[in-house]
């Protein structure tokens, strides 16, 4: 169980380590929001000097939490890696595949030519009628 005065001071070092709180206005929720990169809270208010009043008490909330361990793993992982596509990943290129065309066929002739020996007849077939 975390004390009083174990939650000031970890509360105290976490808003030296923010600074000042500068909120700003986001148009798309029209409010105003402070965050910060170093801790997972955020806060909104209706002004700014609300936001300022407001943000340290959902910090000392996020700091209780954490010191009682009731926080999800995820919420403070640090994620390592580019994220997204880069090069070389995926599935390697097999450079000893056929190229191939999708074709609509008859259902008769389709059930027919998905035989692999009827696929080497009808290359048979082909190298005697050339086009």
């Amino acid at each position: 169980m975390a004390t009083k005065q174990e939650i000031k001071a970890h509360l105290k070092i976490a808003l030296e380590e923010i600074g000042e709180i500068k909120p700003w206005f986001d148009r798309d929720v029209n409010a105003w929001i402070f965050e910060h990169k170093l801790y997972p809270v955020g806060c909104s208010g209706d002004s700014s000097a609300e936001v300022v009043k407001k943000f340290p008490r959902y910090l000392k909330e996020f700091i209780t939490e954490r010191l009682k361990n009731n926080l999800n793993p995820r919420v403070e992982k640090r994620t390592v890696g580019k994220g997204g596509k880069r090069e070389g990943a995926g599935r390697p290129k097999d450079p000893n595949k056929e190229e191939k065309v999708r074709v609509y066929l008859p259902h008769d002739i389709a059930k027919w030519i998905k035989y692999p020996e009827t696929i080497m007849h009808i290359r048979s077939l082909m190298r005697a009628y050339p086009r």
